[in-house]
């Protein structure tokens, strides 16, 4: 199963590379990466840890889907929202404001693209208890989901 996971998310890696024109952001962050050589020459032990959780809307706004949290992605599927003119993903540790200006941003997201992945460099997913989408521009939460 985690081997059909795998090759999906890598073939939805090249699929939202060649998308990425849409968003110049993404474009910058969908080139592939060599964390994994990275991780192996600092020296430091490293688990790969999965972190799941459901999308609900927030502030009278709809956002649906799931989210899957590694230590090197995150991965929406079956992921909608309403639409909102500047759209991003926050790692966080609550859902308000103040949580979204102290979490760390990932990227923009697609508001109607069900399946998207971003690529986390160095970032320890282990401090972080929500996925957060939040529109920068009218500083908005429309949606988050907690991860266990």
């Amino acid at each position: 199963m985690r081997k059909i996971a795998l090759a999906a998310t890598a073939a939805l890696t090249l699929a939202l590379a060649l998308s990425a024109c849409s968003s110049p952001a993404a474009t910058e962050d969908a080139k592939p990466s060599s964390s994994a050589s990275q991780s192996a020459d600092s020296g430091a032990a490293m688990t790969m840890t999965e972190k799941t959780g459901a999308f609900m809307g927030l502030n009278d706004k709809k956002v649906s889907g799931t989210v899957t949290v590694t230590d090197d992605e995150i991965a929406l599927s079956g992921f909608s929202s309403d639409e909102g003119p500047d759209l991003h993903v926050y790692l966080t540790n609550g859902t308000d404001e103040a949580a979204v200006s102290a979490g760390m941003l990932v990227d923009a997201v697609s508001f109607d693209t069900a399946t998207q992945t971003f690529t986390l460099d160095g970032v320890d997913t282990s401090e972080y208890s929500y996925v957060v989408i939040h529109c920068d521009k009218a500083k908005a939460v429309f949606g988050a989901a907690e991860l266990s």
